[in-house]
């Protein structure tokens, strides 16, 4: 094996994605609509990756993402191949985007609406309506640098970052998203209902940059959606797009080790598969970024450096999700924050903690709200994520204790949801434990790279490896980050560079 000098690429149109995750599916479309013959690797038996779907007794669960913002997002991906995202799946809106319940009772739907908002703001603190304004504005600056202009651009120099380090003071990116809500509103409520939106990426509001502030200008600007026919369908739209663009998907097919061939100007990645090895020009990996550098490419020093430099990173919180179906429905609102008696010392523990609080916040989601084919007549398919600490900092046996959380997450639901668990006719869970284990997360890690300020745009895992010719990332790992937009903007990103660096090519 010969480790590459330069990171210099002379050419090629034969493309390993290694992982079907949302990222990796999105940036596969990007290239076999660009001609490139492109082979996705899987290991489960369904495509997906985070987004896979369990089915048990007529109900349907999505395993992960379950929010939809910024389909436009997801037509821009679809018209990069000629087609109408209109014509593969159908996006159903969701209103309240959230309900947020606090453990003394108060409650506030988190709505698109202006006028609403405000008045359940005037509530709480007149004096904080004038700074919610402001905090709009603010956001909506934000969302014009953070996302429409930097999202899908790719940070590869250190020249790319001074270039937007002016526009980035200017919004005092170095503040914490809690920080810069702070600033205009002084309710507590209202500020937890301003800030939290970085846990749904991996970030705790207390250290992820104000710049994700813009999430909720996207949301206000775009509105929330679900997919008819849950999360997976979105999945299989994107399967079928590929296939019909004549992309292989090998699923229960897992990517062993992968190695890199260099001959003189000649570059090849050999992928180790299913008992076989082929050969490829490129290789894009949705796969967890360090699995990527630490496992994929052992043995070459330049991954080896890679490695030990992710294992000193800030990685994301893990989580505990419980998927359960009730033989009743429920009158809630389709996506429930359920806070806890603790705000910041709640994420202080989860974030840094070596212990498992004893207290939680939750996110409920209830899809059948929206969409009542997700569920038997009359039933209702539900699940419910609790964030915990990543098995680098609290290492739970969770094989044993997993059983007994899950009843711990279903006695505090009954203050919402009356006599659940006589109703729970299935349930399943999963754990920081799975995500090591099945998605080779590293230490749990359910986000991949935390998304603070020192570990974005160019000082996250680049879109293209400086060191390997040929290794592309794309996922919650590299820019921008974490969250449904976030994969698909890294795989245009993504797909701007090797176009690039394969001249002539519009991806």
């Amino acid at each position: 094996m010969v480790e590459a000098k330069t990171p210099t690429y002379a050419g090629g149109r034969r493309v390993a994605v290694i992982g079907s995750g949302l990222g990796g599916l999105a940036a596969a479309i990007r290239l076999a609509a660009a001609g490139f013959e492109t082979v996705v690797y899987e290991t489960r038996d369904k495509p997906g990756g985070r987004a896979y779907v369990y089915e048990d007794q007529g109900f349907v669960f999505d395993a992960g993402p379950t929010i939809v913002t910024a389909p436009e997002a997801f037509e821009d991906l679809f018209a990069a191949a000629g087609r109408k995202l209109a014509d593969y799946v159908e996006l159903l809106p969701v209103n309240p985007f959230y309900r947020l319940v606090w453990d003394d009772g108060d409650s506030f739907d988190y709505v698109g609406d202006s006028s609403h908002m405000i008045e359940q703001i005037r509530a709480r603190n007149p004096a904080d309506v004038e700074g919610y304004l402001r905090f709009v504005d603010y956001a909506a600056r934000v969302f014009t640098k953070g996302y429409t202009e930097l999202a899908d651009v790719p940070f590869l120099q250190v020249r790319d970052m001074v270039r937007v380090a002016p526009a980035l003071i200017r919004l005092r990116a170095d503040r914490s998203v809690y920080d810069a809500v702070a600033r205009f509103v002084k309710n507590d409520h209202v500020r937890q209902a301003l800030s939290f939106h970085t846990l749904l990426v991996g970030g705790s509001p207390f250290e992820t940059s104000a710049i994700y502030t813009l999430i909720h200008y996207l949301e206000r600007h775009g509105g929330v959606f679900f997919p008819r026919g849950g999360t997976g369908a979105l999945v299989r739209a994107m399967v079928r797009l590929f296939e019909e663009l004549g992309g292989q998907l090998r699923l229960s097919t897992p990517a062993t080790r992968i190695d890199f061939l260099a001959a003189g100007a000649a570059r090849r990645h050999r992928v180790h598969a299913g008992g076989k090895a082929e050969d490829f020009d490129l290789v894009v990996s949705n796969a967890d970024v360090h699995h990527t550098y630490a496992r994929l490419y052992s043995g070459l020093g330049a991954a080896e450096r890679m490695r030990r430099r992710l294992c000193r990173a800030d990685w994301s919180m893990s989580l505990f999700v419980l998927y359960f179906g009730t033989d009743r429905p429920y009158d809630i609102a389709h996506h429930t924050i359920l806070f806890g008696p603790r705000y910041r010392g709640l994420i202080e523990d989860i974030f840094h903690g070596s212990r498992l609080p004893d207290d939680f916040s939750l996110y409920l989601h209830c899809p059948t709200v929206t969409d009542p084919t997700l569920a038997p007549s009359g039933a209702a398919t539900f699940y419910v994520l609790s964030p915990v600490p990543h098995l680098g900092l609290a290492r739970v046996d969770w094989d044993t204790m997993g059983s007994d959380y899950a009843e711990r997450v279903l006695t505090r639901l009954e203050r919402l949801l009356p006599e659940v668990r006589r109703h729970v006719v299935t349930k399943r869970w999963i754990t920081p434990l799975d995500f090591e284990r099945t998605l080779v997360a590293y230490q749990g890690a359910a986000f991949s790279v935390a998304p603070k300020l020192t570990q974005s745009a160019y000082f996250r895992p680049h879109n293209r490896d400086a060191s390997i010719p040929g290794l592309y990332l794309v996922g919650a790992g590299t820019h921008p980050g974490a969250g449904m937009p976030g994969v698909v903007a890294s795989a245009k990103a993504t797909c701007r560079v090797i176009a690039r660096d394969v001249a002539g090519l519009a991806i």
